[in-house]
């Protein structure tokens, strides 16, 4: 027998030496996004439901929305919008046969990236500054 067939050989990818390409992490974390929309839609539907309930349930809503944990909630899914939606225009540019290539293909996996923090930034700075 040949001394090739015996030797172990890693599995592929190899996890140690992969290094994941940003079309990767952003197809991950489109998927990772679209989950945290539809969990994250539930405190839209609490709000609605605190506004139709009374004033009562309505204040015990916006005094958890204003806490910490409720700003960072909604902060977390305002970037989760940003993202789905601008990666979301990416595919539908890619639907068209345009930027399929792996250099343009990166570049606007960065212009997603960016917009998502544009965007994000847009919304948030009155919060946090205003």
């Amino acid at each position: 027998m040949d001394d090739t067939t015996q030797r172990p050989r890693p599995l592929s990818p190899h996890l140690q030496v992969y290094r994941p390409q940003l079309n990767t992490i952003t197809s991950i974390l489109h998927r990772i996004t679209g989950y945290a929309l539809a969990v994250g839609t539930l405190m839209v539907v609490w709000l609605l439901a605190a506004a139709a309930s009374g004033p009562g349930a309505y204040d015990f809503f916006m005094t958890f929305a204003g806490s910490p944990v409720g700003q960072l909630l909604w902060f977390g899914w305002s970037v989760a919008l940003f993202y789905h939606l601008c990666n979301g225009i990416r595919h539908l540019i890619w639907d068209t046969g345009r930027l399929f290539d792996l250099k343009h293909a990166a570049a606007a996996g960065y212009v997603v990236l960016i917009a998502t923090a544009l965007l994000t930034a847009l919304v948030w700075c009155p919060v946090f500054f205003g």
